[in-house]
């Protein structure tokens, strides 16, 4: 049995997805990002390659993909693949009905419009401002003194909504410590920050072209508050994947490594 492995080096996660010659996922790893890519990269795989039982070591994968923000730090990747394509083949693979997506990375958020055979047909990326990204919510629970887990949950409590106006994260960050320190309800302002983001989320979801229903992928597609926001603003039916949405990059990387190399 061969083995193909993908590793998607974010700026904030780093994630591996090992697949067997039949495209099924037998191992995958997401560890927190440290500030040498390449020690990262080579962490996840080592984690990952020891969860098969036939390989020693990732030099023994018959094919490695690496994407993602570090994906030119991935060591020994016979190929490199933008982050939108393997999102897009992610997706194919876990669902090849869903065909558009917007993926909310640590510092980036991308609509994407997937092709029948898992391609990218259109993208849009919004990479000018943190705000909306995983490093935002970060700031967020930070400032509500709150694990995301907590925060992400928090919002779906809220009867009323208070709006957010600061588009900057750093502004936002003061201004919702000013507003809890006001003693205005958490969960109504969690529900503010929410709509915000859903918001921003507007011109990626009709370049992904979307006209019913999206997915979400990254972390922030773990936060249900978010996913409530973005049905409620953008009138979508957010489409709940069969695997972990953070490790879509990896597994679409992961994917293009088997195609590849049994194409050869």
């Amino acid at each position: 049995m061969k083995y193909y492995g993908g590793c998607d080096s974010g700026s904030t996660y780093t994630k591996c997805v090992i697949l067997d010659e039949n495209g099924k996922m037998v191992a995958n790893v997401t560890l927190r990002s440290r500030i040498n890519a390449v020690l990262s990269c080579e962490a996840a795989l080592d984690q990952a390659v020891a969860q098969v039982p036939e390989l020693h070591s990732p030099k023994e994968l018959a094919y490695l993909v690496g994407t993602g923000y570090g994906r030119n730090k991935v060591p020994a990747a016979d190929e490199n693949i933008s982050e939108i394509s393997c999102h897009a083949m992610g997706v194919h693979v876990a669902d090849p009905s869903v065909k558009a997506i917007i993926d909310i990375g640590g510092q980036d958020v991308k609509g994407i419009a997937v092709d029948k055979d898992g391609t990218v047909l259109d993208f849009a990326m919004n990479d000018k401002c943190a705000a909306g990204t995983g490093r935002f919510f970060e700031a967020m629970a930070r400032a509500f003194e709150m694990d995301l887990t907590e925060f992400s949950r928090l919002s779906l409590k809220a009867k009323n909504v208070i709006p957010i106006t600061a588009q900057c994260t750093v502004f936002a960050e003061s201004e919702v410590i000013s507003l809890v320190g006001e003693g205005k309800p958490m969960d109504e302002i969690a529900a503010g920050i929410e709509l915000s983001v859903a918001k921003r989320c507007f011109v990626m979801s009709k370049k992904a072209g979307a006209t019913d229903r999206i997915t979400l992928t990254g972390g922030c597609a773990k936060n249900d508050g978010l996913k409530a926001a973005i049905e409620k603003v953008l009138k979508l039916k957010v489409i709940d994947l069969p695997v972990d949405p953070q490790l879509i990059g990896a597994l679409g990387a992961a994917e293009f490594a088997r195609q590849k190399a049994m194409a050869r």
